[in-house]
């Protein structure tokens, strides 16, 4: 992956946890994706807490998005 290309990754990611991202606190909770994501099945949040939230913490900071999105 090219550097531009990286960087033009990072910078959508950046602007789809921004729309995700209800209150801006900088952190995405599970109410926050189930409001963006109104049919994503509660398998596919389960997979994605159990992928994406490496602390443990019930939220996603917008590291832990980058890691797991494409």
């Amino acid at each position: 992956m090219s550097a531009d290309s990286a960087g033009e990754r990072l910078a959508r990611l950046r602007r789809e946890f921004a729309s995700i991202d209800g209150d801006g606190d900088g952190f995405i909770t599970e109410a926050e994706f189930r409001a963006h994501f109104p049919e994503l099945p509660a398998e596919a949040l389960g997979a994605l807490r159990e992928n994406a939230d490496a602390d443990g913490d019930g939220r996603f900071s917008l590291e832990e998005f980058v890691r797991v999105m494409p």
